[in-house]
């Protein structure tokens, strides 16, 4: 085989589509029996292919990754995500949030319309081929494929979440005993424990709206939903960062009132509970009054209430297990690689997706990244074919 691609996700795919579409024998190896399992539950509560964003604000998600992945996003941004997806026949939609859904909703069809053109482009696709390391220069590999020799190869085996579909982290290894600097995993977009008290239990499962989430110098407004294990949800998960990095996490539980309109509010005295005070006098529901008391106790009154209504202190256990998290931060470092992804340890290997040390949000963000270094590295791959090394 001309080119060998060790993962069937969507960075891998679309390695493949690229050194397909230029003639390229490709041969994908993926270990599960079936291809992009992670995609495939992104999709089940719509898959958000992106964020209809200008460029530079999408690029600052990525934070101190994004110099590194600029050009590659760049050649592959939020509205050439959409065309991508159009032209597999997946019609798009912007919702009010400007995050980007197919009309399907699903990552079904999408995956069937690309798998239909990568078997049209010539692509092999083999699974139950678990990668297992290296003998000499060859790969090694469980399955019908005992070793291969490929003139190139990339690599896009994912993080270190979700291992049940396929993103195990074993690869770091292997590669560390090739001289590859790979940075230590850690959890992100990821839920945290609370351990709650028994009064929280009827809320457990409850959406917390209408809300504003601030944690070290990152506000969001969004929600999240209170569970039995903790919280979790876009709310969450968009600080997750820097919750993980021990910064306290605060809620402002009526981020469209000022302070003192508040203040104003609930003063004077009341023959009331002070939940049906506040009930009464802000519209508190019940879930928010909820945690004023799981965190507020014993609830001051006046000024003091007032602003810690404003700015409620959530304790937290830390975050769930990583294999829970939706993606992982870590992976192979920016210095043990070209600008075209091939690793400097390993001539002729090339990686892409969340192998790569870089962090994001959802919201889009994660995904594109994901096909946009996919990309770059089968255009480099190509290059590599054609050119020989550079």
């Amino acid at each position: 085989m001309d080119a060998l691609v060790i993962g069937a996700g969507p960075a891998g795919l679309m390695a493949a589509d690229v050194l397909s579409a230029g003639g390229v024998s490709v041969t994908v190896a993926e270990a599960k029996p079936s291809p992009a399992r992670k995609f495939l539950m992104a999709g089940k509560s719509g898959l958000n292919l992106t964020k209809a964003e200008a460029f530079e604000g999408f690029l600052a998600h990525y934070e101190e990754a994004a110099d590194w992945l600029r050009p590659m996003i760049a050649d592959l941004d939020p509205a050439g995500v959409q065309d991508w997806a159009r032209s597999l026949g997946q019609e798009v939609f912007t919702g009010s949030s400007g995050r980007v859904f197919p009309v399907a909703m699903k990552a079904s069809p999408l995956l069937r319309a690309w798998l239909r053109r990568l078997d049209g482009q010539g692509v092999t696709l083999r699974t139950g081929w678990r990668w297992t390391g290296f003998d000499g220069d060859a790969l090694r590999f469980e399955g019908d494929a005992a070793s291969l020799r490929p003139a190139v190869t990339v690599l896009a085996l994912g993080g270190a979440s979700w291992a049940r579909l396929g993103s195990d982290g074993a690869w770091v290894q292997w590669l560390t005993e090739k001289g590859v600097e790979v940075a230590p995993f850690a959890p992100a977009n990821m839920g945290f424990v609370v351990d709650w008290s028994p009064h929280m239990a009827r809320w457990f499962g409850a959406p917390v709206k209408g809300v504003a989430l601030s944690a070290g110098d990152r506000r969001h407004r969004g929600e999240f939903v209170v569970s039995a294990r903790g919280v979790e949800g876009g709310g969450i998960y968009a600080l997750a960062r820097q919750m993980r990095d021990g910064a306290v996490l605060h809620l402002d539980l009526l981020p469209d009132l000022p302070e003192p309109e508040i203040a104003r509010r609930i003063a004077g005295k009341s023959s009331q509970s002070i939940t049906n005070h506040l009930r009464r006098k802000l519209g508190l529901d019940g879930v928010k009054l909820a945690l004023l008391q799981e965190f507020g106790r014993p609830l001051p009154q006046g000024q003091a209430l007032a602003r810690l209504l404003k700015r409620l202190p959530l304790r937290h256990a830390g975050p769930r297990p990583m294999d829970e998290a939706i993606s992982t931060a870590g992976g192979i470092r920016r210095s043990a690689l070209t600008p075209a992804l091939e690793l400097r340890a390993l001539p002729g290997i090339f990686a892409c997706g969340e192998m790569l040390d870089w962090e994001a949000p959802t919201g889009g963000y994660l995904l594109t990244a994901c096909l946009a270094t996919g990309r770059h590295a089968g255009r480099a791959a190509l290059r590599r074919l054609r050119e020989g090394p550079t």
